[in-house]
């Protein structure tokens, strides 16, 4: 699993349809925003690591983690950051895992985070989302599981 981590002081995901715009999560105030993707071999055991991970990684300010502080995250699917563009023009998103198996995954590291206290709000997986964020520092952290 890969996620990209950011600190931020508000943030929120929408889905975007034919119907319009709704928001689908959204914190407010100082936390972690985090796109998490997926591949081929993550399993549930990759997941309850990320979440440990983010639940107690002192990213906050101060040096301060979630778990110290209580602050929410925002969890947002994007398969996309397992696309390579190393070779020609368009990204190949081959090391990402599809749909069936990245779901259940991402799930369980907002059931793991979830179970170990945090308030977790989510995008809608597979869904076309817009994340809007204020970074705060800015502060950015990729963490590869």
């Amino acid at each position: 699993m890969r996620a990209v981590v950011q600190r931020v002081d508000g943030a929120s995901v929408s889905v975007v349809s034919d119907a319009g715009t709704e928001k689908v999560g959204e914190i407010t105030g100082e936390g972690l925003c985090v796109l998490v993707g997926v591949t081929h071999d993550d399993t549930a055991e990759t997941a309850a690591r990320l979440a440990a991970k983010l639940w107690s990684i002192r990213l906050l300010d101060g040096e301060r983690s979630c778990s110290e502080t209580g602050a929410p995250l925002l969890v947002v699917s994007q398969f996309t950051l397992y696309g390579d563009a190393r070779k020609g023009r368009r990204p190949t998103w081959n090391a990402a895992a599809p749909g069936p198996v990245a779901e259940p995954l991402v799930d369980e590291v907002v059931a793991r985070l979830r179970a170990l206290g945090a308030t977790v709000h989510t995008g809608s997986f597979g869904a076309h989302m817009r994340v809007s964020l204020t970074n705060d520092g800015p502060f950015t952290v990729l963490l590869d599981m």
